[in-house]
């Protein structure tokens, strides 16, 4: 099991809270995880199979784009931050 930290734009989807715990061998599978328990914020990450472009994810501080993106491995007791890019003019 990995916890996964919720940042505070995405909290109304997992009832406020701010980590959950999610179960799986890589980045993919824990955050289907989590949609299949939070289907709302499932909506709010995928698109299809897909990652939304404009959502970044770390597991302890790396920035899955640099290692194997959702194929990334996780160990038990890794931490998976999710921060969804912002933009602004």
């Amino acid at each position: 099991m990995s916890t996964v930290r919720i940042p505070p734009v995405l909290r109304g989807h997992t009832g406020g809270a701010k980590s959950i715990v999610a179960s799986g061998a890589t980045v993919g599978e824990i955050l289907r995880d989590a949609a299949k328990h939070y289907p709302e914020l499932g909506s709010q990450l995928f698109d299809e199979d897909q990652l939304h472009r404009y959502v970044n994810v770390y597991v302890n501080d790396q920035d899955i784009q640099y290692l194997q993106k959702l194929d990334t491995v996780v160990a038990d007791g890794d931490t998976v931050i999710i921060l969804p890019a912002m933009a602004g003019g």
